[in-house]
């Protein structure tokens, strides 16, 4: 029937008899459409104001919302598809957005699940292991193998002091279940059965005993299990438990009835079947979900903690060898990677053993070595490691410096390049033997001895530099030697037996020139002739095997070449030093071929 039809049933006096009272009018409405016609009236002519602006109709809505879920549910079902609609839109379009609104919810009901699933284990738990030794425990075990229950579920049915295991809340007048809670790991059956159940047996009691309406059953006993019914003026609670609840429970029954009264009192007062505006009841009837315990595991769980404890002990123990062994065995992987000539290829643990697998010059450093820098016991390494040759600079080195046999005075060392740097001194039969063998020595492509010197040739080098610095002095005007002369004479022949025989194992030739000077008293020529005698005179000093004197020449040059840069010191006896009255010496080197 339309709006406009019902407005004219309105319309008809009320002295009609044969037309509808009012109040009938508005129950036929109400039974019909399921809202009162004013409102109807009013939400229409509001809405069909010309004048109405947008933010009238956003006040508008939130009430037409209102009455048209009231009439049916055609429009929740629109809404659910524009809804779908949208959460996917968004959620395509930026994720983050619908985490960030749900996270608040999802977040505390996690962590409320999370501590409820660990209180149920650790007082499970703790019950188990309390009663597993104890005299009851056998029993227990019997029939936890004969009910088919696990023995901790036998355990907190056989400590427990009462548990609510299950709340219906039922409509009164119809009888019909419109929700329930059930605790966790309780077996249930259908809800709706045992509410019909209920009242069915509610029924019978009343019509066979005559017993008056609101006088009805507060209590049933089956077995272990006991009923608690609690009435209210439109709906009532029911609630199934074991044990022995005190009757302060009832006042939680009560309690959570008032609540449900409270909040749903039209809801139950229009009920037509419908269950599902009950749906938020559940926290009021969650809360009639209660249990105790003989003992109070809730606070103190003794056994479970010292369970555990020993379990994190032994688990902790394990983690802290096995970490252990993990750290030492990646130490003595990454130091045996920095020694030069060692190459790790794999690892592993086996037999108890921890082995190496790899290579290594011979050169390098002995593994086992390293074994107590990372704190590993020798047995308890094995290495597999294959002979090789490394290429690395420092390996090279090692190995030119076995092969070549270096003497101290001198330094080898190959750069990355395969550059062979000798510096230092040496012998010249080593220098020889470095040129001939360098080349064969792997890794090695080039030689570098620029700065390497023979150890003779300085002897050479220094024996010509002693020759040339030595002045013998004379008397003046004869061939006679200072008295202070004949230690240098001896000196000077030494250098000369140094000279010659170090020349020789070079292959080279000294060439020496004894050269006669005199002062420039007198006659030049004359002093020509004496600085030659004197030079002459040396020369008969210096005939020995060791010298080679057709290598020496003499020669007079009388007053022709003073002392330039006088160093020798003035005195009475040295006057004539003063005047070059002196032999000295110039000293040439060349190879033999020359």
């Amino acid at each position: 029937m339309s709006d406009y039809s019902m407005n004219e049933l309105g319309k008809k006096s009320p002295n009609n008899h044969h037309d509808l009272d009012s109040n009938e009018l508005n129950e036929l409405r109400l039974l019909l459409l399921g809202i009162e016609q004013s409102k109807l009236n009013n939400l229409y002519k509001r809405l069909e104001n010309p004048e109405i602006q947008p933010e009238d109709v956003s006040k508008l809505l939130p009430e037409a919302v209102v009455l048209r879920s009231k009439q049916d549910r055609q429009l929740g079902e629109a809404m659910i598809r524009t809804v779908e609609d949208a959460i996917q839109g968004s959620v395509k379009q930026d994720i983050n957005t619908l985490s960030e609104v749900i996270f608040p919810i999802v977040a505390p009901a996690t962590r409320k699940a999370i501590a409820t699933a660990l209180d149920e284990m650790i007082q499970s738990l703790n019950q188990t292991l309390e009663h597993s030794l104890s005299p009851e425990s056998f029993k227990w075990r019997w029939e936890a193998k004969r009910t088919g229950k696990s023995f901790a579920e036998i355990v907190l049915l056989r400590t427990l002091i009462f548990r609510v295991e299950q709340v219906f809340l039922i409509h009164k007048k119809t009888g019909l279940l419109l929700q329930h809670v059930v605790a966790p790991q309780v077996a249930t059956q259908d809800p709706e059965l045992v509410s019909a159940m209920l009242t069915a047996i509610e029924d019978f009691v009343e019509d066979s005993f005559n017993v008056a309406r609101g006088n009805g059953l507060q209590s049933l006993k089956l077995g272990e299990l006991n009923i608690w019914i609690e009435e209210g003026p439109l709906g009532l609670v029911a609630g199934v438990m074991r044990g022995n609840a005190p009757q302060e429970l009832r006042s939680v029954f009560q309690e959570a009835l008032e609540k449900v009264h409270l909040k749903f009192t039209d809801e139950l007062n229009d009920f037509d079947g419908e269950t599902d505006t009950f749906i938020t009841s559940k926290p009021y009837l969650e809360a009639c979900l209660r249990s105790h315990y003989k003992s109070e595991s809730k606070k103190k769980y003794t056994y479970a903690w010292i369970f555990l404890g020993i379990i994190a002990a032994i688990l902790g123990t394990f983690s802290f060898f096995a970490i252990r062994d993990l750290v030492r065995r990646n130490s003595l992987i990454t130091e045996l990677n920095e020694q030069p000539g060692i190459v790790v290829i794999k690892s592993e643990q086996q037999g108890g053993k921890f082995i190496v697998s790899g290579m290594r010059d011979p050169l390098a450093v002995e593994p086992k070595t390293l074994l107590q820098k990372v704190n590993f016991a020798p047995k308890e390494v094995v290495f597999q490691l294959k002979a090789y040759q490394s290429l690395e600079a420092e390996l090279m080195t090692r190995r030119a410096k076995k092969i070549l046999e270096p003497p101290d005075t001198t330094s080898l060392q190959v750069n990355e390049n395969g550059l062979l740097q000798a510096k230092g001194s040496a012998s010249h039969e080593w220098i020889l033997k470095l040129r001939q063998l360098w080349s064969f020595i792997p890794g090695i492509n080039k030689l570098d001895d620029v700065n390497l010197i023979s150890s003779e040739l300085n002897q050479l080098n220094s024996s010509k530099l002693d020759i040339e610095q030595t002045k013998i002095l004379f008397e003046e005007g004869t061939t006679n030697l200072l008295p202070n002369q004949g230690k240098k004479l001896e000196k000077l022949k030494l250098n000369f037996q140094k000279l010659f025989t170090t020349a020789q194992s070079l292959n080279r030739t000294a060439r020496v020139r004894i050269i006669g000077h005199a002062n420039t008293k007198g006659d030049e020529k004359t002093n020509i002739i004496l600085s030659e005698n004197r030079a002459k005179k040396i020369l008969r000093y210096l005939d020995d095997k060791e010298i080679q004197i057709r290598q020496i020449r003499t020669i007079g040059v009388g007053s022709a070449r003073p002392l330039k840069n006088q160093s020798i010191k003035i005195n009475t006896q040295e006057d004539m030093a003063k005047a070059n009255i002196r032999v000295s010496f110039k000293v040439s080197i060349t190879d033999t071929k020359e």
